[in-house]
């Protein structure tokens, strides 16, 4: 039987892997791979990692439980750290495979890397099968073609919540084997081993995030089962402080630790055990969010990235590395927005209401260059997805998704709105309330 390389990237899971399915169905002989890519872990013209500390531990806990989970149905995992396109015509090689499963990605880094991959292996007959698994609603049943995929959310949400169903879900394997191979396994990487800083843990963080499947199971089935919270999504997801003011769902969501498919079946059944209300709508609804800037990623494509963004707009923002700088530690002044600041810095996450603030901040009152807010977002952030977070930096930053013009956020009222005590800006500024306190 032949021999099929499985190759994991932002789909660290077994449930709901129509790759890692379609392999099982095609041989038993399947080798799972996974690849620390050294591109990922370089320094920015900026100075900072491209991807931080946080990101990388959560990356590294999340091979290491898919590597426990694949050992558990009598399957293991490869690790390498390299250049995917390299080094998978490697092992191809090695072990005489006729074909590699993946994930389908869907901007100019993952594609390009894709491209080069499927080059290589067709040079010796391997074929290199993608599949799209990474939204709620799958791109071939939208009911339109990308290019006419609509500018504005609404719409968008309103065809696909009227003539599209979500697809059901692809069973995780309960057994599997691993070929006899004379290759070593590798292990995961440790975060020195990436040029990166260890960190410590901040006791003032929302949640202890640890990467996995296994993890990402059990915070669905905390945040819904067992606390009764999704009832009160709506009412508390504004929050600043704690871990169950949302879900948090977004950090396994990002590495496909958590399937969208699999947290909308857990919605509809909580609905039907427990209740159908707003807040339960209103999740459904934050995950088509995060269909739609997938799907504009694919319809713009590099445009994403540019300065003028998806509309191509000039806009006049500064490359100024002092006011960066500042905004970056936390140090502008504004306590509402340096308590964010500080949060993220030293625990990988803030709060959505926090995100808003402080690109808002950045673009509309320092007027610094928003590419450079994005790549501290993509530093840093645990829970950072391509698509999201530059789709929602090109949204702030009004050359985006957004239908209002100038949208503008008040830094004053809406920290006297979402932190009417003070209770949030104590928290992470306690020991340097010399600042301005709004």
């Amino acid at each position: 039987m032949e021999k099929i390389i499985v190759w994991f990237r932002n789909d660290l899971r077994l449930h709901d892997n129509e790759a890692l399915f379609k392999a099982l169905q095609k041989s038993s002989q399947l080798i799972p791979l996974y690849c620390f890519d050294p591109r990922q872990f370089e320094m920015t013209e900026l100075g900072f990692p491209k991807t931080g500390s946080f990101r990388a531990k959560f990356l590294i806990e999340s091979v290491a439980d898919l590597k426990h989970n694949l050992q558990k149905i009598g399957s293991n995992l490869l690790i390498r750290i390299g250049k995917p396109e390299e080094i998978i015509p490697e092992i191809q090689k090695l072990v005489g495979a006729k074909a590699v499963y993946a994930s389908k990605e869907v901007t100019s880094e993952e594609i390009n890397v894709e491209n080069k991959l499927e080059e290589q292996l067709f040079k010796v007959g391997c074929k290199l099968n993608l599949y799209w698994q990474s939204t709620l609603y799958h791109l071939d049943d939208l009911p339109f073609p990308i290019k006419m995929l609509p500018d504005i959310y609404t719409d968008f949400r309103k065809e696909v919540e009227r003539g599209v169903k979500v697809r059901k879900q692809f069973p995780a394997p309960e057994r599997m084997s691993f070929p006899k191979l004379d290759i070593e396994l590798g292990e995961e990487p440790t975060l020195g081993e990436l040029g990166l800083e260890e960190i410590m843990q901040d006791e003032r963080s929302v949640l202890i995030f640890k990467g996995g499947e296994t993890e990402g199971k059990k915070r669905l089935k905390h945040y819904f089962w067992e606390k009764d919270l999704l009832r009160l999504y709506k009412e508390t997801r504004n929050g600043l402080i704690g871990a169950d003011y949302s879900s948090k769902f977004s950090a396994w969501l990002a590495l496909g630790c958590l399937s969208p498919r699999y947290i909308y079946d857990e919605v509809k059944r909580y609905e039907q055990e427990r209740v159908k209300n707003d807040s339960t709508y209103w999740l459904i609804f934050e995950l088509i969010w995060r269909d739609y800037f997938r799907f504009v990623a694919k319809k713009y494509g590099n445009r994403l990235f540019q300065y003028g963004g998806i509309r191509n707009q000039n806009i006049a923002l500064k490359n100024d590395r002092r006011l960066f700088e500042q905004w970056k530690e936390g140090k502008t002044g504004l306590a509402f927005i340096d308590a964010n600041m500080k949060e993220l810095k030293n625990t990988g996450f803030m709060s959505n209401r926090g995100r808003q603030n402080v690109a808002s901040y950045l673009v509309k009152d320092l007027k610094v260059n928003w590419q450079w807010g994005a790549s501290w977002f993509e530093s840093q952030l645990i829970d950072y997805d391509v698509c999201s977070n530059w789709g929602n930096w090109n949204y702030v930053a009004g050359i985006g998704n957004d239908p209002r013009e100038n949208r503008y956020f008040n830094i004053s009222s809406q920290a006297q709105k979402y932190d009417p005590k003070g209770e949030y800006v104590k928290l992470w500024l306690e020991k340097e309330m010399d600042l301005v306190l709004l």
